[in-house]
């Protein structure tokens, strides 16, 4: 009872009395200048943190963990199995090398407010560009490296970005991908021009310059001289994320500076129970929100050591690679997605090469992304014998909806539930209308306004957007989830309510991939949807109703979809699989029954709906989910 207790207290307070509660966890950050407000309400449903105050989010993250004597601890342990390299960069190095990325950054006409487009695989460098944007009050916007140059040219043209950051290359297990190439293709496919790009040139690939727009790296901070940190306001956007919207435009989650280092140093205490000194692991990306979160930012603003890890948790070399990290650099904390977990099981179902490494350093493993299923659970909680914490949040919100709080005190853990809402999240499950839902039931999963800080203010550049979220149910973020509570107040989270699917952890829109799939010459229309995945939680399969009259062999056809998906968003959207079917399923208005599809593709059961044209369609939908390996055999 205790815990519960101690869990009711501070989560009320931070409900019921949010200004004393992120006011006293504001203190733990340095401030140029307090806050007036600790919440502005004055303009709803915008709601602002710390208005009036200032502060610089980089000179928490290094300037002052070097004042605090923490110069000779490393802030970055570089491990990339793909180049064979292990680098240990302190926080001393880390504070010289951005300082001086600023001053080039700087030097090139970059100034507080500007944007900065940054397009670089998982190297200590690319965390540096991001501290140094941060240095100057110029917002970053990382572009993962695995997409394709249109995906890139779109956010080229939403960001307009001064200048762009990038490397001559990204690893992909055994594949050498050059970025020049991508990166000049994106630039053409823009109508907004950078007016420079820096290249950071690695010794697998040598990208060729462009004459009068790329400066080399090296050559540039040669010369550079370092810089101060610019004070911000605290509602100053810091970053720029695009995450897939229900339509083929990605949407710029913004976020600000002072809701969240507030928010991000609070939940590396209370969350995942981690202490200044500490090895913390996110095993991600720097281009997804976990690798902005908890590879760079709440890291260091905590003055933990943080692992930057290029390479997989398989084929890297070998299903052991995750635990030789883990042994070799004491990580205390590890965070990934539930894939990589599925992936360390499907090779060493038996947890052989778990045995060949001493991680007694590991106290909690948390796994976050997707739904993280019993089964995976269960199989990571036996092998490693420590508290495996799913927890659950979004690119919006920037860190944990719900969780357990393995620092305030831990509730024992449900398999399937990412256990109770964090503190600062109002969850409430509702029908369509606002209206409560008893414990139970399922329904669409809101959070009560204001968000907490560290979520998103808005959406960049466009506040209309952004009331998309906030104006389908009145007073509520909509999450897009559906779930549901139990009997003991465990939160249950049930998957997407819209038709963005969950790959992996990569939050991606099956909308903007039947935009690709219906722009072939043969399709006459098409339905790409989210099935079920042992690995990745969810993957793309498409549906395709040829034009009357194609004569081309169905199967050519197919290749050439997948293809074309691949080309325009990247191999990172999975989408390997597409069927010629005769016809889709159709209401009598003409709305395609896409849920319908998905539980035939899923092996569900269903009802036929009673809005449907033609039943008979249903059949062949089934059959051609069963050529591919899909559906109720």
């Amino acid at each position: 009872m205790s815990s519960q207790l101690r869990y009711a207290e501070v989560y009320e307070q931070s409900i019921h009395q949010p200004e004393l509660f992120w006011g006293q966890a504001a203190e733990e950050i340095q401030w140029t200048k307090r806050w007036d407000r600790v919440l502005d309400d004055s303009n709803k449903p915008f709601y602002r943190w710390f208005a009036g105050g200032e502060l610089n989010t980089c000179f928490n993250a290094l300037d002052y963990q070097v004042a605090s004597g923490r110069g000779e601890q490393a802030a970055i342990i570089y491990d990339s199995p793909v180049t064979g390299t292990v680098r240990k960069i302190s926080y001393r190095e880390m504070l010289d090398q951005v300082a001086k990325f600023a001053g080039v950054l700087t030097a090139q006409g970059v100034r507080k407010g500007d944007t900065v487009i940054i397009y670089m695989p998982m190297i200590p460098e690319a965390v540096m560009a991001m501290l140094a944007c941060a240095r100057i009050g110029a917002v970053h916007s990382v572009v993962f490296g695995g997409f394709a140059p249109n995906e890139l040219a779109i956010r080229i043209n939403d960001a307009k970005p001064r200048l762009i950051v990038t490397a001559s290359c990204g690893i992909e297990g055994k594949k050498t991908i050059p970025y020049k190439p991508l990166l000049d293709e994106a630039v053409k496919l823009a109508d907004h021009k950078p007016e420079k790009c820096i290249i950071y040139q690695r010794p697998q690939v040598t990208a060729e310059l462009t004459p009068g727009r790329d400066l080399a790296w090296d050559a540039v901070m040669a010369d550079a001289k370092a810089v101060p940190c610019v004070p911000v306001a605290a509602t100053d956007p810091l970053y720029i994320l695009y995450t897939s919207g229900t339509t083929g435009r990605p949407k710029g989650v913004m976020r600000d500076n002072g809701g969240h280092a507030v928010a991000l140093k609070w939940s590396m205490k209370h969350i995942y129970d981690i202490k200044p000194g500490e090895v913390y692991w996110a095993a991600s990306d720097v281009g997804w929100v976990v690798g902005h979160s908890y590879i760079v930012y709440a890291p260091l603003l905590t003055g933990c050591t943080t692992v930057l890890y290029e390479g997989k948790p398989v084929g890297t070399p070998d299903p052991g690679a995750f635990w030789r990290v883990i042994s070799e650099h004491g990580v205390s904390v590890l965070f990934t997605a539930p894939t990589a977990f599925r992936a360390i099981k499907k090779e060493d179902p038996q947890g052989t090469y778990l045995k060949k490494y001493d991680i007694r350093s590991l106290r909690y493993l948390f796994l976050a992304g997707e739904r993280l299923d019993p089964d995976t659970y269960h199989w990571a909680s036996d092998m490693l014998k420590i508290p495996v914490v799913d927890h659950w949040w979004q690119t919006e919100t920037g860190w944990a909806i719900a969780a357990n709080c393995m620092g305030v005190e831990p509730f024992p853990i449900k398999a399937g539930s990412p256990t109770k809402p964090a503190p600062g999240y109002n969850v409430k499950i509702t029908d369509f209308r606002g209206e409560e839902l008893p414990n139970g039931q399922e329904g669409y999963v809101v959070i009560r306004l204001p968000l907490p800080p560290g979520c998103m203010p808005t959406l960049w550049k466009d506040d209309e957007r952004f009331l998309e979220y906030v104006n389908k149910i009145p007073d509520c973020y909509v999450t897009g989830d559906g779930g549901y509570y139990d009997e003991d107040g465990y939160i249950f989270i049930m998957g997407r309510i819209d038709d963005v699917i969950n790959v992996a952890g990569h939050r991606l829109s099956t909308g903007a991939m039947e935009e690709i799939v219906s722009k072939h010459k043969d399709v006459a229309e098409c339905a790409v949807l989210g099935v079920q995945d042992t690995l990745k939680g969810e993957v793309p399969l498409g549906f395709v109703v040829l034009k009357a009259g194609s004569d081309r062999d169905p199967a050519e056809i197919e290749q050439e979809l997948v293809r074309m998906v691949r080309d325009e968003i990247g191999a990172v959207a999975c989408f390997k699989q597409c069927v010629v079917v005769k016809a889709l399923p159709k209401t009598r208005s003409g709305k395609i029954l896409r849920s319908t599809m998905r539980k035939i593709a899923n092996g569900e059961d269903f009802d036929v709906p009673s809005t449907i044209e033609d039943a008979s369609v249903l059949g062949s939908i089934t059959d051609a989910a069963q050529k591919i390996g899909y559906g109720k055999k």
